[in-house]
């Protein structure tokens, strides 16, 4: 697989920090104007709030929660060019409340795409293997067409109108299998992916109404993996502090990681500015809606990431561990400019 073309994976990924003033807030440096906004409080118990270009501004979901997609512009009230802007709710902009935004580009609201049997509007951008896909269920076995032009490694769906799980596929996990964001380990439904792995153009759906209820409303965050920009694997843990080194081919800037063996544990967040140096990184629990934790030590490093810690949410021995990482810098980028550990 070559390289991709991205050498500053801040075009296409961001983490923003921000502190909160109670009334609207615009926030600006995100980089390009985003078409994913993910955002949740720093400093104390709050859930996180999600945003997206396709499904339009001030419809929020809720990572930590399985409830329907709701409209307040008291939270997101837009994506904009550099950033986004926030109404006065507290959990996205808490009066002297820090928040930490995670921010990916795809490509603008949308275009319809007949790919799969269903029909779904996609904004796909296949230089960094992301799309946003909206789509209406059947009740019946069905594809997705999701617009990457390249085999989609992670799938997130949510059902939009109604309560429904968010329901995970990921390719070292195996499309028989699915996680939700919950501390569940992975379970086996035929019903949710059809037992069918994406391809370059469609992703499969069973008749799981987490993912296909007829009339039912969803969206779907897609992935592929762009070699130097992302990376979608699995690891086993060693139980040690100087734990199992996982080798992305690049600097992470965001690494999403959850145990898949047994139930008990919740899915961690880590990012390259929180504080922004190894090894005390702080992450946050995709899954739950609690301030962050400074106690879950993690090295990244110019071509991976290592734990430090023994945890058994991120290195029990023996464990079995799927991630998703983004890129701060490509180990090698077209421009043939070598990055560094921190």
């Amino acid at each position: 697989m070559a390289y991709t073309n991205i050498n500053k994976s801040s075009d296409y990924f961001n983490t923003k920090l921000f502190t909160g003033t109670g009334s609207t807030l615009s926030i600006t440096g995100v980089g390009f104007a985003p078409d994913l906004s993910w955002v949740k409080r720093r400093s104390s118990d709050r859930g996180h709030t999600i945003c997206d270009n396709v499904r339009g501004d001030g419809y929020n979901l809720y990572p930590d929660l399985n409830f329907a997609q709701a409209f307040a512009t008291s939270t997101f009230t837009s994506l904009d060019s550099d950033g986004f802007t926030l109404g006065a709710d507290d959990r996205v902009n808490q009066s002297s409340g820090t928040h930490v935004s995670w921010n990916w580009k795809a490509n603008g609201s949308g275009v319809s795409n007949t790919d799969g049997s269903i029909t779904s509007t996609v904004s796909a951008s296949t230089t960094s293997g992301f799309s946003v896909v909206t789509y209406t269920g059947t009740g019946s076995n069905a594809t997705v067409g999701h617009g990457l032009g390249a085999e989609a490694k992670w799938v997130v769906v949510k059902r939009l109108d109604t309560t429904g799980g968010w329901i995970n596929g990921h390719s070292a996990l195996g499309f028989t299998k699915n996680l939700y964001f919950t501390t569940a380990g992975a379970n086996t439904s035929s019903a949710i992916w059809n037992n069918t792995a994406p391809t370059s153009s469609v992703f499969s759906l069973g008749t799981d109404t987490d993912v296909n209820a007829s009339g039912g409303t969803y969206v779907a965050y897609v992935f592929a993996e762009k070699k130097g920009f992302s990376k979608f694997g699995s690891y086993t843990g060693n139980g040690s502090t100087d734990g199992t080194f996982v080798y992305t081919g690049f600097k992470p800037a965001y690494v999403i990681h959850k145990r898949t063996d047994t139930a008990g544990y919740s899915w961690l967040i880590h990012d390259n500015k929180r504080p922004g140096y190894n090894s005390t990184n702080i992450i946050s629990e995709a899954d739950l809606d609690g301030a962050e934790q400074s106690n879950y030590h993690m090295d990244l490093l110019s071509n991976g990431f290592k734990h430090r810690i023994t945890a058994g949410s991120t290195n029990a021995s023996g464990g079995s561990y799927i991630y998703m990482a983004f890129a701060e810098n490509p180990l090698v980028g077209t421009n043939g400019v070598p990055t560094t550990a921190r």
